[in-house]
């Protein structure tokens, strides 16, 4: 039985608000959520979409999904205008990364500058400095974190695969090595202060 967007959403009408008994189940719903193994959440998904999940959805993925559609049932969806919005910067970045939107802004993530990389490397502890055209790396200024890989190792490296800025965690941890002990400003990726 697939759901569709709730009746009013996105058009300005008032929906009704939900009664306490119907508010503690949904909280009660969505937190159950996370407690159901990968199989339960694929039922799941198939009874609220009509449809299996996607094989490549992480469990934690899949829950936060089917979190969101319970609530967007419960409490309206997105408007129209904000999900067209979304849509539309979505298809502008769903190039590979590095290409230019149809903006033509950068659709990647972008280290600030005066972030400090960190990586060990033959034995060697590694510093980059991150600028606003390139990064700097043993006196020498490079237009990419591949080259700079390249220049360190002598072969060829994805730039923020080397220094450990691909994927969530990764990204985490690289957050922590950005030079705070040498008394550089912290700072994070997308122009963000780091933890």
């Amino acid at each position: 039985m697939a759901r569709g967007r709730s009746s009013g959403a996105g058009k300005g009408l008032p929906l009704p608000a939900l009664r306490p008994v119907e508010e503690a189940a949904l909280r009660e719903a969505v937190a159950n959520l996370a407690a159901l193994d990968l199989a339960s959440l694929r039922l799941q998904w198939r009874n609220i979409f009509g449809g299996f999940a996607p094989m490549h959805l992480p469990k934690p993925l899949l829950a936060r999904v089917l979190a969101y559609r319970l609530q967007a049932d419960a409490f309206g969806d997105l408007s129209d205008a904000i999900r067209r919005t979304l849509e539309r910067f979505g298809a502008q970045c769903s190039r590979r990364v590095g290409q230019a939107g149809a903006d033509g802004s950068p659709c990647r993530r972008r280290i600030k500058p005066g972030s400090i990389l960190v990586r060990e490397w033959d034995g060697r502890l590694q510093r980059v400095m991150a600028l606003e055209q390139g990064f700097a790396w043993d006196g020498k200024t490079y237009p990419s974190l591949s080259q700079v890989a390249r220049a360190i190792t002598g072969g060829h490296w994805n730039g923020p695969r080397f220094f450990g800025l691909t994927g969530s965690k990764a990204m985490a941890r690289a957050a922590e090595t950005i030079a705070p002990a040498e008394g550089a400003p912290t700072a994070g990726v997308d122009g963000g202060a780091a933890p």
